[in-house]
């Protein structure tokens, strides 16, 4: 398995959980008149009580350094942290425009699903795209999401686990 390939899982993603969209939104909303920028991370859907295998997407990960203005959010890439459950990208655009630029398309290559956010962000301001660009179907799904506590209470077991996959 290629370095890629690790960063990026190819198990099937079943949905965002609501309260991260939720929290995307706000965000967005909070950041504007800039774009708000983060990368998709998911949770394996059995430890979210869902009986089916794949990934939920459960959290948004903004990278240090990133620099954001009213057209563009640019991510040092030296920052970005190789993470296994790096699933896409998630960004706004404070015009409203909720379709990819040719800069958001040299961008999502990376991942492969990712979501567009637009002004004035409410529930029905964000559409997902795939790594061509092209429109792409991502359920909202309620689920309960863990406690931060239980979010960073891990073993040894558990990261040579996940490193094992």
């Amino acid at each position: 398995m290629g370095l890629f390939d690790a960063l990026f899982r190819s198990s099937e993603i079943l949905g965002i959980a609501e309260e991260t969209l939720e929290f995307a939104l706000e965000s967005s909303e909070e950041t504007h008149p800039n774009e708000y920028m983060g990368f998709l991370r998911g949770t394996e859907a059995d430890r979210l009580d869902l009986d089916r295998d794949g990934l939920v997407i459960t959290d948004v990960l903004v990278v240090p350094g990133t620099e954001t203005n009213s057209v563009s959010a640019t991510v040092k890439t030296n920052q970005i942290p190789n993470d296994v459950k790096a699933l896409g990208s998630i960004h706004s655009h404070p015009n409203g425009v909720i379709k990819p630029s040719n800069a958001d398309l040299d961008t999502f290559g990376r991942g492969s699903v990712h979501i567009i956010i637009g002004a004035p962000y409410r529930r029905t301001d964000w559409k997902a795209f795939d790594s061509q660009g092209k429109p792409a179907t991502l359920n909202v799904i309620d689920v309960d999401l863990p406690d931060t506590e239980d979010f960073f209470d891990f073993t040894q077991a558990d990261i040579d686990e996940e490193l094992r996959r």
